[in-house]
């Protein structure tokens, strides 16, 4: 696909452009609106491709649980079914239109590499996340900072204090998601781990205050957010912070995201996973 259409994609899910104008910008681009209408279902996620791991799968147990110390706040919690022993737990924070069927398969995916895996709803406080994903993006929106950061450390608190975990929590995040866990690690000193995909990066100034190890995953075709790779490298290398950063070449933004058939790829998606699933492991143990 032309690389113009996905990056104006890109340009509609993360800015303030209207549904309108982003279709109108795509018929110039696609050469009339017929053609614009028929890219719109390979553009967009198609959730019937998003589960990989049943929630019945006989490996697992998954549950909606009430986190405590943010009113409303609640999350999906997946658990090794037969594990034994205290395990090392995660939350896993979706992309900007909320925990939909895409993450939450993931969370059951971190589950089955035996981790107690949290899928954070961070809309739950405003109802939760809609089925509509453009409202969905609209909601994102709305959310303040100091919120999402209170949220985010209500979430490590709760895991951290369960007894079925090993005391130590990670974050791993998409997107916006992704965005999340590195402003989660600036701010959350009991964090032990953070794995961040192709998300907006935490000023300078702040990166001394990370006490996490740190796993950053970027698509090389992701201009937007590679901008600032170079500056967030910097500040972890001169503090003297534990960290990786991968660049996946010839990947999109959103190329772990399955559902997504203009954006994924496959090989980029599954180095990432493996490396992310042993940086977890090493990490949290």
């Amino acid at each position: 696909m032309d690389q113009r259409i996905i990056d104006l994609y890109d340009e509609f899910t993360h800015g303030d452009m209207s549904r309108r104008s982003f279709i109108d910008k795509l018929a110039a681009l696609a050469g009339s609106t017929a053609a614009a209408t028929a890219l719109l279902p390979i553009l967009q996620n198609n959730y019937a491709h998003a589960q990989t791991v049943p929630e019945t799968d006989p490996r697992i147990t998954a549950e909606t649980v009430d986190i405590p110390g943010a009113q409303g706040l609640k999350g999906y919690l997946v658990k090794p079914k037969d594990a034994s022993g205290k395990l090392p737990t995660v939350i896993v924070i979706h992309e900007n239109r909320g925990l939909n069927p895409h993450i939450k398969d993931v969370t059951r995916r971190m589950a089955t590499e035996g981790f107690i895996a949290l899928g954070l709803d961070y809309l739950s406080p405003m109802g939760g996340t809609p089925a509509d994903e453009d409202k969905g993006r609209e909601m994102i929106g709305q959310l303040k900072q100091p919120d999402v950061i209170a949220y985010g450390k209500a979430a490590v608190a709760y895991l951290k204090s369960r007894p079925d975990g090993n005391g130590k929590v990670g974050a791993l995040g998409f997107c916006w998601g992704g965005g999340a866990v590195n402003t989660l690690a600036v701010n959350e000193p009991n964090l032990n781990a953070g794995v961040a995909y192709y998300g907006g990066q935490p000023k300078a100034e702040d990166v001394p205050k990370i006490n996490a190890a740190m796993m950053l995953h970027y698509g090389g075709l992701d201009e937007r957010i590679n901008a600032g790779i170079p500056a967030y490298e910097a500040a972890l290398k001169q503090a003297g912070k534990t960290y990786e950063i991968h660049v996946y070449e010839g990947a999109n933004h959103a190329f772990n995201n399955a559902t997504n058939a203009a954006r994924y790829d496959k090989d980029a998606a599954e180095m990432a996973r493996k490396r992310t699933v042993a940086f977890l492991k090493k990490n949290l143990a």
